[in-house]
């Protein structure tokens, strides 16, 4: 009788725990559309992380969000095209991807990267956002804003609701594609939030492991799009993600990859062309490689 009490005294506890807060065993997706358990991911590499050149980093466990490096995570800067996350994953809450979008004069009026779309072709949403993904065209951006929001305007509120809904505390964004833009800002934390999120989308993750693909212009025309990522031919079980170039955010790049049952993502903001694909590179193989503690 006394042992069937403290049976029944443990199961309350649990529920207690689990209506408060506490969480059942964590699942993430399989490429059968299913769930599976999460891969043990333990604690954080067992040696120091590199030194790196970049003015703000922060690499995170990918299935955990556990924290494993951070510097200067929440310093507000710009971040370039590193938030064309948050356009892919707004586009995606829009619903299908296969409604037409017929490209507008206004859309084709940004500076480069551009893939110089035309006015009057039409593409599906699911074609212009991995056009995006793999090779960052800002007319694709502002295309698809204009066609999901309205207005550019519309879309940039659209991306600041989603933004707010995942936990970006210190991001506010103005324009589709990361151009220069007053009072548009995130930091290296609110990046890896968003890139957390876009690499549970099986779609996102098939987007940026695409190292190249021949793009099918509406007029018939073809153009080869290479992965802006240069990771993806450095490190053999990089699948991901964005980069990100302009004067004022300097070169960034968020990087994924998933390696002996752990998956991790680096952001590295406000770099230059000589560091930002070796301090990459060198966070995204500590996090992954190293043995843990």
């Amino acid at each position: 009788m006394l042992r069937r009490f403290r049976v029944l005294i443990f199961a309350s506890l649990a529920a207690a725990l689990t209506s408060c807060g506490g969480e059942p065993e964590n699942r993430y997706p399989t490429s059968s559309g299913g769930t599976a358990p999460a891969p043990h991911t333990g604690g954080i590499p067992g040696i120091a992380p590199p030194t790196i050149y970049g003015q703000s980093a922060i690499v995170i466990d990918a299935n955990s969000g556990k924290v494993l490096y951070a510097k200067n995570a929440d310093s507000v800067r710009p971040v370039a095209s590193t938030q064309k996350i948050i356009t892919a994953l707004t586009v995606l809450d829009a619903g299908s991807l296969s409604k037409t979008v017929t490209i507008a004069q206004s859309d084709t009026q940004c500076e480069p990267t551009k893939l110089y779309v035309r006015p009057g072709e039409t593409y599906t949403r699911g074609e212009l956002t991995k056009a995006l993904m793999v090779k960052s065209g800002n007319d694709i951006a502002r295309a698809l804003a204009r066609d999901v929001g309205g207005s550019q305007e519309g879309f940039a509120a659209l991306m600041n609701r989603k933004a707010a809904s995942l936990g970006m505390r210190n991001s506010r964004f103005v324009n589709p594609n990361g151009l220069p833009a007053e009072g548009q800002y995130s930091t290296a934390r609110d990046i890896a939030i968003a890139a957390r999120t876009a690499y549970r989308s099986g779609t996102i993750r098939s987007w940026t492991n695409t190292e190249r693909y021949t793009f099918q212009y509406s007029s018939g025309r073809t153009k080869v799009l290479e992965n802006t990522n240069k990771l993806l031919k450095r490190v053999p079980y990089c699948d991901g993600m964005k980069t990100g170039t302009t004067n004022a955010a300097g070169r960034c790049l968020v990087s994924t990859g998933t390696y002996n049952g752990r998956s991790a993502i680096s952001v590295v903001l406000k770099s230059n062309s000589t560091h930002i694909w070796n301090d990459s590179e060198r966070l995204l193989r500590w996090a992954l490689e190293s043995p843990r503690r």
